[in-house]
């Protein structure tokens, strides 16, 4: 079935949930259609605050967030959440679990869910995740959440999406500042220590901040913020409040920047994001069209040569093409 995107962009923008559902499909499974959505709703982007959270497998991400929608539904806000999960090894679709576990509230007109499969993506999220964003943005979400796969060192690409990054970490994993060193401490704007029933939790509250105190990272010197650490519960419900009162509290420091500081330079990277992957694309397109191509594909598959030769014979070939063009031209 074949739908009009201008329409279900129209739709859209007034919140209709279908119009959003169907736009975010198709922004996920093919590439020039998810451009012409973008064009169309850039200018009514903007306005949410997109929350990332982080951390490894066990530490109730899910749960936090389940418990942070609820919260922010009693304040009167809207919220998207987008979970990225691990892709199916039989359908390459997403698993699923984030949504089961928030099932609750996919009863609210006010929170709209969508699980989302990363299909080999790395960094923790799926290639279309910023697209997916901007889509419940321009629905009118006044906070989205994007909740990671969980990889640990590899979540550091949630910095090209989200302002604020909660890094959810619990006592007892025995790898708390494994992951902390793994590069996860430099993208954190705030640190929760869920699970803070359990014992341990006031210690490993006090290696974070002891930590943070001996952190100067470029990211934090830029900025000026400090992080804080906020022990959680969610299976209790405890401090999520206080949680939320914390990433208002970023929120409002980075409207305060200058926004060439911060947001003119999110904005200048996105259009890098963009042109790189026009780039790419267009370079695939040349060399996949090269006659030699197959010819290398074998015997790289025969053990003739390497991947790396392979790709240093076609770039070659490229830019000696390129060079001759002017020639031929005059």
């Amino acid at each position: 079935m074949r739908y009009n995107v201008e329409e279900l962009v129209q739709k859209l923008i007034q919140g209709d949930k279908f119009a959003t559902a169907r736009l975010i499909s198709l922004a996920e499974n093919d590439p020039t259609t998810a451009q012409k959505i973008i064009s169309l709703i850039y200018p009514y982007t903007g306005r949410a605050h997109v929350i990332g959270v982080t951390g490894p497998p066990g530490s109730g991400k899910s749960t936090l967030v389940y418990r942070l929608a609820k919260e922010w539904r009693k304040r009167g806000k809207t919220v998207g959440i987008v979970a990225v999960d691990p892709t199916s090894p039989f359908t390459g679709g997403a698993l699923l679990g984030d949504r089961i576990r928030m099932q609750e509230l996919t009863c609210d007109d006010g929170v709209f869910i969508r699980s989302m499969a990363t299909r080999g993506s790395l960094g923790g999220l799926a290639r279309a995740t910023k697209d997916v964003v901007r889509i419940l943005d321009a629905s009118g979400k006044d906070v989205i959440v994007v909740e990671t796969v969980g990889a640990g060192q590899s979540e550091v690409a949630i910095v090209r999406i989200a302002h604020t990054i909660l890094v959810v970490l619990c006592p007892g994993l025995g790898d708390e500042i494994q992951v902390l060193k793994a590069g996860i401490m430099e993208i954190g704007d705030v640190f929760v220590v869920n699970k803070a029933d359990r014992e341990g939790a006031d210690e490993t509250a006090m290696q974070i901040e002891d930590m943070l105190n001996m952190a100067s990272t470029i990211r934090f010197n830029e900025t000026g913020w400090i992080p804080p650490v906020v022990k959680t519960s969610a299976v209790y419900n405890r401090g999520i409040s206080e949680l939320i009162d914390r990433i208002e509290e970023h929120w409002r420091f980075l409207k305060k920047m200058d926004k060439d500081i911060y947001f003119r330079r999110r904005v200048e990277q996105d259009v890098i994001e963009a042109l790189r992957s026009k780039i790419e694309q267009m370079a695939l397109n040349h060399v996949m069209k090269n006659e030699k191509y197959n010819e290398l594909i074998e015997k790289v598959a025969n053990k003739e040569i390497d991947p790396y030769t392979a790709a240093d014979i076609i770039l070659n070939g490229v830019i000696r093409s390129e060079e001759k063009e002017p020639e031929e031209n005059e």
